[in-house]
């Protein structure tokens, strides 16, 4: 009877002891496993942000190469990269300035061209322009007349172009005193009539 006794105990501790050990075991097998998953989540983040900075610096080294900039920190290359972007804008502005001034002189070359020289007592007169019309000439000659200038000597060319140089002084009876521009702006307005009415005719 005590025997008995005596082996059940002992089957008994055999047993908890056999169980207290499994759990033991189990215990650390998930702890190296917990281990070894930080261990690898680790190592992928850091493989991620060496690849951003690999990334970063590639972006960096050719933005240096594409700016011709020589500075070597990043501060710098950005600052080298500001001034290229700036230049770069005042090239485009200039060259659409070019382009509008092309196309305004493109356009004006067809326009008449008067200039008039003030002389001592007189004017010098040109008159250019690409079109000849008929009965130009007679219209700028009654703009003089009206204006009371008298044509003192004139050169005249109506062939192709319209080329009219012409010395003109003030009538001694003309009250109003005429200046260069008066007479540029009556010179203008007269080309101007007669290429209109010319139109209007064809």
């Amino acid at each position: 009877m005590h025997n008995q006794s005596s082996n059940s105990r002992s089957r008994s501790r055999s047993s908890s002891s056999s169980s207290s050990s499994s759990s033991g075991s189990k215990g650390k097998q998930e702890i190296r496993e917990e281990s070894i998953v930080e261990k690898t989540e680790g190592s992928a983040a850091m493989v991620s942000r060496e690849h951003k900075r690999a990334a970063f610096y590639e972006k960096l080294h050719l933005l240096r190469s594409i700016t011709n900039s020589h500075a070597l920190s990043k501060a710098s290359i950005i600052v080298d990269a500001s001034k290229y972007i700036e230049e770069l804008k005042q090239k485009v502005d200039r060259l659409n300035q070019d382009i509008a001034l092309a196309q305004t002189t493109s356009s004006d070359q067809n326009l008449p061209v008067v200039t008039v020289e003030t002389l001592e007592r007189s004017f010098l007169i040109n008159v250019f322009s690409e079109k000849s019309c008929p009965g130009l000439l007679v219209s700028v000659l009654e703009t003089f007349e009206e204006l009371g200038l008298n044509v003192i000597e004139a050169r005249v060319s109506c062939e192709d172009a319209f080329h009219l140089e012409a010395v003109g002084g003030e009538s001694q009876e003309q009250g109003e005193n005429i200046n260069a521009q008066m007479i540029k702006q009556a010179v203008m307005q007269a080309i101007k009539n007669c290429s209109g009415s010319t139109a209007d005719e064809d």
